[in-house]
C-alpha cells in the first residue's frame, strides 16, 4: 500500500507565500475565538463592539468611532449595535449638547457578558500564540505592526 504524498503548495513568490500564510494564520486565529466567544451568544465583531465600550467608559462612544476602532473594518456598525441593543447590551443615549449625535454605551449586562468572558479570552489568546517563545512574541508584534503600518499609509 503507497502513501500519496501531498505535493508542496506553489507560490509565484515569498510575498505570495508570506501573504497568503498571513491570511491563512488569521483565519485560523479567528476561528479559534470565535468558537470560545459564540458559546456565549455574540460573535465575533459583537464581542469587539462591548470590548470597545467598556474602553470607552460609562459616557460611551459615537457609533462611527466604535466603527474606526474595530479589529475588522465593517460598514455595518449600525447593525451590529441594533443587535447588541436587541439583547440589551448596548444602549444609545443622545447627547445632551447635540441631538444629532447619538453615544453607544454598555449596559450591565454587557459589562457582566465580557467579565463572564475575560477569563476565557485570556486563555484563547495564550492558546492562539503558545508555539512561540516570549521573544518570537516580540519579534511577530514588531513585525504585524510594521505591516499594518505600510497599509495605512496607503
Amino acid at each position: 500500500m503507497t502513501s500519496e504524498v501531498t505535493p508542496p503548495e506553489r507560490f509565484r513568490s515569498r510575498e505570495q507565500q508570506a501573504a497568503v500564510g498571513l491570511l491563512r494564520t488569521a483565519d485560523a486565529v479567528r476561528r479559534h475565538f470565535t468558537q470560545v466567544i459564540e458559546a456565549h451568544g455574540i460573535t465575533l465583531q459583537q464581542y469587539n463592539v462591548l470590548r470597545i465600550l467598556r474602553g470607552a467608559g460609562p459616557e460611551g462612544l459615537p457609533t462611527l468611532t466604535v466603527g474606526e476602532r474595530m479589529i475588522e473594518q465593517t460598514p455595518g456598525v449600525t447593525r451590529l449595535v441594533d443587535r447588541l441593543e436587541k439583547k440589551n447590551l448596548v444602549e444609545r443615549v443622545p447627547c445632551p449638547r447635540d441631538r444629532r449625535r447619538v453615544y453607544c454605551q454598555i449596559t450591565p449586562e454587557g459589562l457582566a457578558l465580557l467579565t463572564e468572558l475575560d477569563e476565557p479570552i485570556d486563555r484563547a489568546d495564550e492558546q492562539a500564540v503558545s508555539a512561540l517563545r516570549s521573544t518570537d512574541l516580540d519579534s511577530l508584534i514588531e513585525m504585524l505592526d510594521r505591516v499594518r503600518a505600510a497599509h495605512s499609509q496607503a
